[in-house]
């Protein structure tokens, strides 16, 4: 339980820790609370039938008067997407860079809560006083989405810095390298914690430039003699910028495929973020009029999901766009840890197409936008914080964080690696865990929200593993008998027309057991219920080593 102290800060997760994504932290200090990032996660593979995964903002809305506003840093899924639902809750301002807004419209546009939303355009070098304790300071920094940036926040109990996603990139594609001044400026103000990125803290050296990538790309296309297919993340507007660039250099026309992809590239043309020349973009229809060495298709799938405009394509189920042999295609974007199987499963199925597969482990078409651990060292004694806490990456990765601040000369102690839910405190300049908050995921699945939980999740397992038998029986109101049935009906156990005997065998156990409990006089149906599954679920796991879902139907005339 909570046992927070309301005079001191207070640092609460509700996701982005012991997790890749639904980054979302809370700032408190007495009656206020200052949110950064509301972001989701992709489901894994447990989590049958479920679109996306959000936060649980059961402690936001129980304090939705406290709240002074949401800050966000950059504009990818994992810091943006669950705003839509928060907002379908909670009434607050929202801040952000202008790509990120932009980013953020669209999604709420989508949810029908434009109208309503109380959006505000700032600077990458803004000031922003939320409530009475909050200053919030924005700095510039690299990632692989342009209008990206770290926080500093001012509070009464000292300053706290959140790093946002970064790398150092030294020729980034914009030209805007990070504000190093700043982070040396805050070097010297005694910060009190830092709350840093540490997805790749387990990698050794530092993370390449995205112009590194622009090299390999232009060499791809030197190569390529037909089509060539570029899927990354829709977000990472460099390099799309640099696949643009690329199709100027090699006189090819370039067409955009995928529902997000499209809308990202509009948006960031429309911001002034991605510059396409006239003449390069072509309607996905006039592909089939040019010759195959003058198209270039921009698509999604990086990530191998099923419904993608890639993943389609590779499956021969794309409505415009068909794989053909000799094409080439580039996968520049790395697996989100847990999709590892699916992009393996897409170059396997692009490889039987016919097609030229270029993806990282082969070549240098992607690179991360995250800090490796040399860029981690430099962050840190920029900064130089007290505490250090780890954000932003999966339990070993924050775990590696703790030893690399254990090297900048961070006493282990002040190193506080949290988790979901977790109250960290500060008093008096030093920080602790002290509390909880209600805390987890939640899961949205078409359009409910949260409507589906662990054991609608077990039902699913259960019937991806084992099917259902239903059992469809009518009994006398009278004296109990069987007056038709039992129909016995199987989906996802055995194929009927192949085991006519088993069902049979099945029908009469059903008989039997109704037969014994109308004897024994009894007619409770939840009674008549858990018997017939208990002795049906027994016969069919002797004979077949099966579980499945048994669902008894009674109907009484």
């Amino acid at each position: 339980m909570l046992s927070r102290n309301q005079e001191n800060l207070s640092i609460i997760p509700l996701g982005g820790v012991g997790e890749i994504g639904k980054n979302m932290f809370l700032f408190q200090y007495k009656d206020e609370i200052v949110i950064v990032d509301a972001g989701l996660k992709f489901p894994d593979e447990e989590m049958l039938g479920i679109d996306i995964v959000i936060p649980d903002f059961t402690y936001l809305i129980e304090n939705k008067d406290k709240i002074k506003g949401l800050v966000i840093t950059h504009g990818h899924e994992d810091h943006i997407g669950g705003v839509p639902y928060l907002l379908k809750n909670l009434s607050l301002p929202i801040y952000g860079t202008k790509l990120t807004i932009g980013l953020v419209e669209n999604k709420l546009k989508e949810h029908h809560l434009l109208e309503t939303a109380q959006l505000n355009v700032v600077k990458s070098t803004a000031t922003i006083q939320l409530g009475n304790y909050f200053n919030i300071e924005l700095f510039h920094v690299n990632h692989s989405i342009p209008d990206s940036v770290g926080l500093v926040i001012q509070t009464p109990e000292g300053i706290v810095v959140h790093s946002g996603d970064f790398k150092f990139d030294q020729t980034p594609v914009d030209g805007k390298v990070t504000n190093y001044h700043k982070l040396a400026e805050l070097g010297q103000k005694n910060v009190l914690a830092l709350l840093v990125d540490s997805t790749n803290a387990e990698r050794p050296g530092i993370t390449l430039s995205e112009r590194s990538v622009g090299l390999s790309i232009d060499e791809a296309f030197r190569s390529s003699k037909q089509r060539i297919i570029v899927a990354t993340f829709a977000s990472n507007v460099h390099r799309i910028q640099q696949v643009v660039e690329s199709a100027v250099k090699f006189h090819r026309k370039i067409t955009v495929v995928g529902r997000s992809m499209i809308n990202v590239v509009q948006i960031a043309m429309d911001l002034g973020y991605l510059h396409v020349p006239d003449g390069v973009l072509v309607d996905i229809d006039e592909i089939d009029k040019l010759p195959a060495d003058e198209i270039v298709i921009l698509s999604t799938g990086s990530q191998g999901e099923p419904m993608s405009a890639l993943s389609r394509m590779a499956r021969g189920a794309h409505r415009k766009v068909e794989v053909l042999p000799g094409d080439t295609v580039i996968l520049a974007a790395t697996p989100i840890p847990g999709n590892e199987k699916l992009v393996s499963k897409t170059i396997d199925l692009l490889f039987k197409c016919g097609a030229n597969v270029t993806y990282r482990s082969v070549s240098g078409v992607h690179v991360s936008g995250h800090g490796s651990q040399e860029e981690l060292k430099l962050m840190m004694n920029l900064v130089k914080p007290k505490h250090v806490i780890p954000i932003h990456g999966e339990y070993r990765m924050m775990r590696e964080l703790g030893k690399i601040a254990e090297h900048v000369g961070i006493p282990i102690e002040n190193v506080i690696k949290m988790e979901i839910g977790d109250v960290v405190e500060f008093t008096q300049g030093t920080g602790r865990i002290a509390g909880k908050v209600p805390s987890g995921n939640v899961l949205i699945d078409g359009l409910g929200v949260g409507d589906v939980g662990n054991i609608v999740l077990r039902d699913r397992k259960l019937l991806s593993q084992d099917g259902i038998l239903v059992v469809v029986v009518t009994l006398s109101k009278k004296d109990g008998s069987v007056l038709s049935g039992p129909d016995i009906i199987s989906r996802g156990f055995v194929y009927v027309r192949e085991s006519e005997k088993l069902l049979d065998e099945a029908n009469q156990i059903v008989n039997d057991t109704l037969a014994r409990m109308n004897a024994d006089k009894m007619s409770d149906w939840s009674s008549v219920k858990n018997n017939i599954k208990d002795s049906l679920g027994k016969f069919l796991f002797e004979r077949t080593r099966r579980k499945p879902m048994i669902l008894p139907i009674i109907m009484e005339v």
